[in-house]
């Protein structure tokens, strides 16, 4: 069964573009990776630092944004998820182990890592994408 993707490549380069500098903004500004696993996990003890509010604005940013885009494009789009609840809570088990196991996640990786040309990050973001790549394929034409 294959499913049809939308094409959006301006709302898919200004997002890119919005992420990226938000990245550089963060390593500017604050000295710190943009490493979403990691800005959220520091928001619970045993981390106490000055820096709490700037993570808890982050985490926020990521939950307020979609309403505010759907407050200016008039509806938020609806994503297809599985109805699966054991699905979804081995999906969420995975993706939490490999970014503890990876020292990071898609977006510590793959925009801050590789633009540092961290090795760590160049192997991490081609384990993430040939991954993606097998799943998307598997599921799509196999499945």
């Amino acid at each position: 069964m294959s499913t049809a993707t939308q094409f959006t490549p301006v709302a898919s380069l200004m997002g890119g573009a919005l992420i990226g500098l938000s990245a550089v903004l963060l390593m500017w500004l604050n000295g710190r990776i943009a490493g979403v696993s990691g800005i959220a996990v520091r928001l619970f003890p045993p981390y106490t630092d000055s820096e709490l509010p700037g993570r808890a604005a982050m985490i926020t940013g990521l939950v307020v944004a979609p309403l505010v885009y759907g407050l200016v494009a008039g509806s938020i789009p609806v994503p297809t998820i599985t109805s699966s609840l054991p699905l979804l809570v081995i999906a969420g088990l995975i993706v939490g182990f490999g970014s503890v196991w990876g020292n990071g996640c898609t977006s510590g990786h793959g925009v801050c890592g590789l633009s540092r040309l961290s090795v760590r990050s160049m192997v991490a973001t081609f384990t993430f994408m040939a991954t993606a790549i097998a799943t998307v394929f598997i599921t799509r034409h196999i499945l």
